[in-house]
């Protein structure tokens, strides 16, 4: 399976609408690759939280269009990274989106916990409260957000609901990139699972990005990292190594705690 992580920068003195244009075109230049990959926030940026309000879309807004509109015409499956949705009661969310390779809405995933320690997205934006995953022919994808990857019981669920390729989109500040690298590979290895996590080059709200998006297999191996700057990482892996390393070790067998309990 080949997967393109498009780590684009958020330049403020860029528009919407033309980072909208070039995200869609960096798309469209992924043809060949099986999954495409965006970051949390990219038209934005994730820490741009005074202009959450006034740049926000219905979830079938314009977004969504060219997003849609891309996986298409490249022929992919497109995680088309988050946006800022409003919802008909006026909420906002970050929302990531997932479309098939004929430009078909897959999936919705409205990020379960946000960052900002009451402020900024915390209490700016309603929290998911489902567990998203998406089906592809050759993997199932498992899909969380940024702040998402503090929280190894959401993977877990993930991967009960037969995850076994987690992607994050994230927008992960330079200040705290060690976490980043300790925290993919740490979901990737207690969940015997693949760990696409893709971030924002660029600085934006005068928080400069991290960058370095990361590919880790089943086994905590890292296939690929990107640096610092805007950049497409791309990655080739096998969807049957999950199956085999948790067969070959499998620890999943041996959870005693957050299991279900029979009535």
């Amino acid at each position: 399976m080949r997967a393109s992580l498009i780590q684009i920068a958020v330049d403020p003195d860029e528009s919407v609408e033309a980072r909208r244009e070039r995200a869609a075109s960096l798309v469209v230049a992924q043809r060949g690759s099986d999954l495409v990959v965006l970051p949390e926030l990219w038209p934005v940026g994730a820490f741009a939280y005074t202009v959450f309000e006034q740049e926000a879309e219905p979830l079938q807004g314009p977004t969504h269009e060219v997003m849609a509109k891309a996986a298409a015409e490249a022929g992919v499956w497109l995680h088309a990274g988050s946006f800022v949705e409003r919802a008909p009661d006026g909420t906002l969310y970050n929302t990531a989106l997932v479309f098939s390779p004929d430009g078909e809405r897959s999936a919705v995933y409205r990020k379960i916990h946000r960052f900002g320690f009451d402020k900024g997205e915390a209490v700016m934006m309603g929290a998911g409260e489902e567990l998203v995953t998406v089906a592809l022919p050759e993997t199932t994808l498992g899909l969380a957000t940024c702040y998402d990857l503090r929280f190894p019981e959401q993977f877990r669920g993930l991967v009960d609901a037969g995850a076994e390729t987690l992607v994050v989109s994230a927008g992960w500040p330079e200040r705290r990139r060690a976490h980043w690298t300790l925290l993919a590979q740490a979901r990737a290895v207690e969940n015997q699972a693949y760990v696409l996590a893709l971030g924002t080059a660029g600085t934006h709200a005068d928080i400069p990005q991290a960058g370095h998006s990361i590919v880790v297999d089943p086994w905590g191996e890292v296939l690929a990292e990107a640096g610092a700057d805007e950049e497409i990482l791309t990655v080739e892996f096998d969807p049957a190594k999950v199956g085999v390393t948790r067969e070959q070790f499998p620890a999943l067998k041996d959870r005693r705690l957050g299991l279900a309990t029979p009535s």
